[in-house]
C-alpha cells in the first residue's frame, strides 16, 4: 500500500513523502492517527500542489536571505562597549549585542542562536562573526568594537 505522510515518522520517512508500507500498517496505525494518507489520485494532485507551494515559498525565503546578506556585507557594524584604561573592554561582545546591533544599524532582527563567534572579543577592534540562515546559507559579518 502507498501513502502520502502527513508528518515525519521515524525510521519511515518525512513530511510529503510518498512511501510503501505493509496494508496493515497503513490501515490500522498510519492512516488512523493522521500520520498519512492513502496515495488516491486525489491526494498525489494534492502532494504535488503542496510541493509546489513549498518550493514558492523556499525561493522567496532564499531571495530574503541573499537581500539580508548583502545588506550584512555591505559596511561593518559598530558596537559600542565600556572600556578600562588598558583598551581592554569590560566583559565581552556576545552575540546578542551583535544581534541588537544587526537591529538598530542594518534593520533586520536576526535570532542570536544564529550567530557564533569566530574569537572571544574582549579588546577593541574589528571582529568577524557568522550567521547562520539554515540550509547552507551563511555569512561572515565584520564588526567593530570601539569605546563608547
Amino acid at each position: 500500500m502507498q501513502v502520502i505522510l502527513l508528518q515525519d515518522v521515524e525510521n519511515l520517512g518525512h513530511q510529503n513523502d510518498l512511501v510503501t508500507v505493509k496494508d496493515g500498517y497503513g490501515r490500522n496505525f498510519l492512516i488512523p492517527r493522521k500520520l498519512a494518507v492513502e496515495a488516491s489520485p486525489a491526494n498525489l494532485k494534492q502532494l504535488e500542489q503542496r510541493k509546489k507551494a513549498e518550493r514558492r515559498k523556499e525561493e522567496a525565503l532564499l531571495a530574503a536571505i541573499a537581500q539580508v546578506k548583502e545588506a550584512l556585507q555591505a559596511s561593518p557594524l559598530r558596537i559600542g562597549a565600556k572600556v578600562g584604561t588598558t583598551g581592554k573592554i569590560f566583559g565581552s561582545v556576545t552575540p546578542v549585542q551583535i544581534a541588537q546591533a544587526i537591529k538598530t544599524q542594518k534593520g533586520y532582527e536576526v535570532d542570536r542562536r544564529r550567530i557564533h563567534l569566530l574569537e572571544e572579543v574582549k579588546e577593541l577592534g574589528v571582529y568577524t562573526a557568522r550567521i547562520d540562515f539554515g540550509k547552507g546559507n551563511e555569512v561572515d559579518v565584520k564588526f567593530e568594537v570601539v569605546a563608547e
